[in-house]
């Protein structure tokens, strides 16, 4: 790929993505976003300045401005990160789920359409749409041995896994009724550096350093597999440019943990890096009342990619998340400006202490 438009790029897994393909490839790189509150070009420090990187500040929801940017910037692949992606967000407030995630799926998607439909056959038969989800459109597993594979129906329990998965089902009827050459990931959780803190691991870490309770939902023996972003972002170029039109691929981390067993982790991986008054951390775990519908267990079945893409993962959980809590520790001006707000008030020009 000689351009490509990636939606999203100032979030957590875009940035990654970015921070990929301009540290170990030759394209150039158009990142589109809002810059809602998960969205900070800081997490792009070291690779903005480079000449193939170009930045659009636009909403998905603009069809108007989509138009523009396809004209201007020409790409031959898109790269759709865009999206509201907090669980208990969504569930407090689900509207703007809708508009991004499926409102705005559908703009982009016609006006790719209509680029797409403007090129000569080769460009056409090279252009590529790569949707990004995630693996709650599947719901959750109750045998403790069954995997989401490429086919497990749809079955989605919150209002952002809802609108994700409709905007998955969008993406499979361009490929269909229209022949867009789409290709969707579905990855299980992501973790690494740049996470906005209201995730679970940099939400543990930073109120760990600041003495502040460690709040697990329930026992906290909901399970999740975990996916170092830094593989993902490998995962996806290579989805982009080796995998076949119309295909689904699942990316998993093969690292199963319920979320007590990651905070324990956590607390043990932070006594022995940055112990402190409030060693050992584990006296902060709170538990508290569990969200509405929280799914129990997610387990990918990343076997297809292996299989025809020859993708694994580098990291192990143990190494992946030492080196996620070193960062944090190493990266504090960073962590402040998030927590603070000033990331926010210095791209808008409004004060505040």
């Amino acid at each position: 790929m000689r351009s490509v438009l990636i939606t999203g790029g100032a979030g957590f897994i875009g940035s990654a993505v970015i921070r990929h393909i301009i540290r170990n490839e030759t394209a150039t790189v158009v990142n589109l976003d809002k810059l809602t509150y998960a969205g900070n070009l800081e997490s792009l420090d070291g690779v903005d300045q480079d000449p193939r990187y170009h930045f659009e500040q636009v909403d998905i929801c603009d069809a108007a401005e989509l138009e523009r940017v396809f004209a201007e910037h020409r790409p031959d692949a898109i790269m759709h990160l865009a999206a509201e992606s907090h669980v208990d967000r969504s569930i407090d407030g689900p509207a703007d789920f809708i508009q991004t995630n499926i409102v705005g799926t559908y703009n982009l998607l016609e006006a790719a359409r209509a680029y797409w439909a403007s090129l000569d056959e080769a460009g056409q038969a090279a252009f590529r749409f790569h949707h990004v989800s995630t693996d709650e459109v599947y719901g959750d597993l109750e045998d403790p041995e069954e995997l989401f594979t490429e086919e497990t129906p749809y079955a989605p329990s919150s209002p952002y896994s809802a609108s994700k998965a409709s905007s998955d089902h969008l993406v499979r009827a361009w490929r269909r009724t229209y022949g867009m050459p789409t290709l969707i990931t579905n990855c299980s959780n992501n973790y690494g550096p740049y996470q906005f803190p209201e995730k679970l691991i940099p939400l543990m870490i930073l109120n760990a350093l600041e003495g502040k309770p460690l709040p697990v939902y329930g026992e906290g023996r909901q399970v999740r597999d975990w996916l170092h972003v830094e593989d993902h972002a490998r995962a996806l170029w290579q989805v982009l440019n080796e995998g076949l039109p119309g295909e689904t691929y699942n990316i998993g981390g093969h690292n199963e943990k319920q979320n007590i067993e990651v905070v324990h982790a956590l607390c043990g991986l932070l006594d022995e890096l940055a112990p402190s008054q409030h060693s050992p951390y584990r006296q902060l775990i709170t538990h508290v009342a569990d969200r509405p519908g929280h799914d129990l267990r997610y387990a990918i079945d990343a076997g297809r990619i292996q299989r025809d893409l020859g993708w694994t993962p580098d990291e192990t959980f143990e190494t992946g998340l030492r080196k996620t809590v070193q960062w944090y520790l190493d990266n504090s001006v960073w962590c402040q400006r998030v927590q603070d707000g000033s990331y926010q008030r210095e791209r808008l020009g409004v004060g505040g202490d």
